[in-house]
């Protein structure tokens, strides 16, 4: 028997679905700071507070992936590297 790593892709409806559901969330976001009954500075605060949890997830995301690439197997967070 092979122990040849069987490499998985995501399918196009899957990206898609992905992609669509990111739009959405950011773009209700958007809405809801803009339609928020706050000072300008606090919607700008919100603003940059939801950017910049979009960016951390984003390389969160990223470095679990290329850990679990590295290590050759599933990763859990909870093991001890």
């Amino acid at each position: 028997m092979s122990d040849t790593p069987v490499k998985q892709q995501n399918t196009a409806a899957f990206y898609g679905q992905a992609v669509a559901s990111f739009s959405v969330a950011m773009a209700a976001t958007a809405v809801g700071i803009f339609k928020l009954n706050a000072d300008a500075w606090v919607r700008a605060f919100l603003g940059i507070a939801v950017l910049y949890l979009v960016t951390s997830a984003f390389t969160l995301a990223k470095v679990i992936r290329d850990r679990q690439e590295a290590a050759g197997r599933a990763y859990n967070p909870f093991e001890r590297p």
